[in-house]
């Protein structure tokens, strides 16, 4: 076996731990596959023969073209509508698709991912590649071009910003599943009392609508009331529903006219829903598979 390739075996068995990291630091599944070919084309063009620990090396430099990316991103402004939510990872809750199992190891939620697309660049890769996957500060700080100081100052205001964005981890999941599953029987049957009963009174939705026969409905809206209208509404539009796994968190599959129509994630907490997040976008839906 030639030098070639036994470093392109070694790529491939670090493939599926490098895609996780690019994709909790862009949000997008298509874009974390670019990161991860990137980083192979910069592997062979590097001499490695010196480094010990090639996991950490290929990781430090998916972190660097992730932020090449995010500030790319920033800098276009290239997204067209009021909410846009991150590519979730969806699996049936009853298997789990090869492609997404790294992804959906020590998972992070959809709500989660939807914070972290409000972080600075540098704050987000700073947060992801050190308390997501325990980079040490010092071998951070030259990925974001700062002082291991000043680099612990960037993942500890992306922390605070993340603080309540994650499901409650002591939560039971079975009783996650009646929580969701009530939640669509009250919206199916139109029970105003009963969905306002199982939405926290501050709770937050969002929803990427895309260009769809939806676009015209609210992107952000806060309040139980006003949350379980919208819910009423949109459960008029809907023929069936599946369970199914969000980035690992139980969630929901709409379809109607046979087609995908929205996946809902949920964030539970103590047994009442704080948000919802829902990807309706026709086009990213059909990309999604």
């Amino acid at each position: 076996m030639t030098d070639d390739e036994l470093l392109a075996r070694r790529f491939e068995a670090d493939r599926g731990h490098l895609r996780a990291v690019a994709y909790r630091m862009l949000g997008s599944l298509g874009d974390a596959e670019d990161a991860v070919q990137e980083a192979w084309l910069r592997l062979q063009r590097s001499n490695v023969g010196g480094v010990d620990n090639l996991t950490g090396w290929l990781t430090t430099v998916v972190g660097r073209v992730c932020l090449d990316m995010l500030r790319t991103r920033r800098t276009r402004r290239e997204e067209l509508w009021d909410v846009r939510l991150p590519d979730p990872a969806i699996n049936w809750v009853d298997e789990v698709d090869p492609a997404h199992e790294a992804v959906l190891a020590d998972s992070v939620g959809l709500a989660l991912l939807v914070v972290l697309e409000t972080l600075k660049p540098a704050e987000r890769v700073a947060f992801v590649l050190h308390d997501l996957f325990g980079v040490p500060f010092d071998e951070l700080a030259p990925v974001v071009g700062r002082s291991p100081d000043a680099t612990k100052m960037l993942a500890s205001r992306a922390r605070r910003r993340v603080r309540g964005a994650v499901t409650d981890p002591e939560a039971d999941p079975s009783r996650r599943r009646e929580v969701v599953q009530a939640f669509l029987k009250a919206s199916r049957e139109g029970d105003f009392d009963a969905l306002v009963g199982l939405l926290d009174p501050d709770v937050l939705l969002r929803a990427d609508w895309g260009a769809g026969a939806l676009a015209g409905e609210a992107a952000l809206v806060r309040g139980g009331a006003v949350v379980a209208r919208q819910a009423m509404r949109f459960a008029k539009l809907i023929q069936s529903t599946r369970l199914v796994l969000v980035n690992g968190d139980l969630g929901v599959l709409s379809i109607r006219n046979g087609r995908p129509a929205a996946v809902l994630s949920f964030t539970i907490i103590t047994d009442v829903i704080v948000a919802i997040d829902v990807l309706a976008d026709p086009e990213r839906l059909v990309r999604l598979g």
